[in-house]
């Protein structure tokens, strides 16, 4: 078995510890990269995804990138989404990030945007 980074390992204990607490919620997922991020809301009882937002969505591909401006655009984004497919209590899956800077600026406007978590 091959050794995890500090990173995936991480991913896990978070993962782990949303499944432990979070009971039947739906999840809100995030990934960042070093130029995009990414969000979606997964129902895991189902293995579906009820809503998604991103950084590379047409028609805000050309005036974003990684900023947190952006990430809060994408947070607003998914709520309005998830708020339609009558989503609204959450729980925040990180994945392995760090909970600061774009992170902590898509879940603020998430919040804002009407989910609880």
């Amino acid at each position: 078995m091959a050794k995890l980074s500090l990173f995936a390992k991480r991913r896990q204990r978070v993962r782990s510890a949303l499944k432990a607490r979070g009971g039947l919620r739906p999840r809100l997922s995030i990934h960042r990269s070093g130029r995009h991020i990414y969000a979606q809301v997964i129902d895991d009882a189902q293995g579906k995804t009820l809503a998604s937002a991103s950084t590379l969505e047409k028609d805000v591909r050309g005036k974003t990138g990684a900023t947190s401006e952006a990430a809060a655009d994408v947070g607003k984004r998914v709520a309005q989404k998830a708020k339609d497919a009558g989503v609204t209590k959450v729980v925040f899956d990180r994945g392995g990030f760090l909970f600061h800077g774009r992170v902590k600026a898509l879940a603020d406007a998430a919040r804002e945007g009407g989910l609880e978590f």
